[in-house]
């Protein structure tokens, strides 16, 4: 007989909680920590070009396969997804670091981002399924914490060991994390209980009801205030406000870890509210507010006010991350929500993806500021489309 979510031990439920983070932030490392081999792949004599291209290629590979990894969790389950898709990381990587071929090393790094993808809705599934409604927010926003200590470990590991050992020894980083993570997987991940029946037999809930594409629709238009704050923010502290890149870089640095305890508090509130989409509407409106008020303390050249609400902002735009995620897992149900959270994955990376090119050609033209307004106008767009509160059962 299958265990239940009550009859399972808290200490198995939070360790659970702990290996899926612990794969989400090895996927994160090699998504996020690959492009820090800029430096020595240049270094080395390669165009930056094709540099750019190599480095993007496990991003390539992630949002090639969200949806995909989504049907094959809703198919097979959360243990052999997050067993399976972290090996796949490991042996791309491996490879990767034994070649000199610059299209087979894109290849790999294609592969591994492949492999990456598959950490995204699988511990995210793992969370739903195990954890009781009055923590699950709580233990969402503790898993969305992932992505930033991914980031971290790359930033700090990735350059560090690229210019004492070389490229290949850097890519074995994420590579060896996600050897770790496959073998933790394997041995402590327990697929969470489902309903009896058949996965063909359940309905489609994106079929006459559009409130998962509304999360959706909301998650991609709060992301761009996110994406806008974290990929500009150095550099318009020091071509802007004049501060040196060591002193920038520590801030925005610090904004990261305000960031990852946001989350968690957003969560934290979900459950003690118990509402997931009434706390991501009121993440919205914060949004609108910080962000327009940063367009106009950086307009005004305001730097007193401009720095604290650039800290605000940062927090303030990454809360909802957990928020909506949660949401989407619980109302596509245990068949439906590995395809749902894979959706919800690529429309915010895509979206993502448009921010550099889009937002710096018009800071380019217009600066900071019209950037910091366009995301103001854009997180405005989302609040009417959060659907009607739906209490957590």
């Amino acid at each position: 007989m299958a265990t239940t979510v009550t009859q399972i031990r808290d200490v198995r439920r939070w360790s659970m909680l702990g290996l899926g983070v612990f794969a989400q932030a090895s996927s994160a490392v090699f998504i996020h920590g690959v492009p820090f081999l800029l430096p020595a792949l240049t270094a080395g004599g390669m165009p930056l070009a094709t540099a750019g291209l190599l480095v993007a290629m496990p991003t390539v590979g992630l949002v090639c396969t969200l949806i995909a990894w989504g049907y094959v969790v809703d198919r097979i389950g959360e243990h052999k997804v997050l067993v399976g898709g972290p090996l796949l990381m490991f042996g791309a990587g491996v490879a990767a670091a034994t070649v000199t071929d610059h299209v087979l090393l894109g290849a790999l790094l294609f592969l591994g981002g492949v492999g990456a993808a598959s950490t995204n809705g699988a511990s995210g599934r793992v969370i739903v399924g195990w954890f009781p409604p009055r923590r699950r927010g709580l233990a969402m926003g503790i898993r969305q914490t992932a992505q930033p200590i991914g980031v971290g470990i790359g930033a700090l590991g990735i350059p560090a060991v690229a210019a004492a050992h070389g490229v290949a020894a850097a890519v074995l980083v994420p590579a060896v994390m996600a050897g770790v993570a496959a073998l933790g997987c394997l041995i402590g991940i327990v697929d969470p209980p489902r309903p009896a029946g058949a996965p063909a037999d359940r309905a489609n809930p994106y079929r006459g009801d559009s409130t998962l594409w509304r999360i959706h629709a909301v998650s991609v238009l709060l992301c761009i205030p996110q994406g806008t704050v974290w990929t500009f923010a150095l550099l318009w502290l020091h071509s802007d406000v004049g501060w040196s890149l060591p002193v920038a870089g520590t801030l925005v640095t610090g904004t990261q870890f305000l960031g990852a305890i946001g989350r968690i508090g957003a969560g934290a509130w979900s459950d003690r509210v118990g509402s997931r989409l009434g706390p991501l509407r009121t993440v919205a409106i914060a949004a609108v507010i910080s962000m327009a008020a940063l367009a106009s303390a950086a307009w005004t050249h305001a730097w007193w006010a401009a720095i604290p609400l650039l800290v605000a902002a940062s927090v303030i735009t990454v809360s909802d991350n957990g928020l909506a995620f949660t949401a989407v897992a619980e109302i596509a149900g245990p068949f439906w929500s590995g395809r749902g959270l894979g959706i919800q994955n690529t429309g915010q990376n895509l979206a993502m993806a448009a921010i550099p090119p889009v937002f710096g050609a018009l800071i380019t033209a217009s600066g900071f500021p019209a950037a910091y307004l366009l995301a103001a106008v854009l997180a405005m767009a989302a609040v009417p489309l959060v659907p009607t509160d739906l209490r957590s059962e």
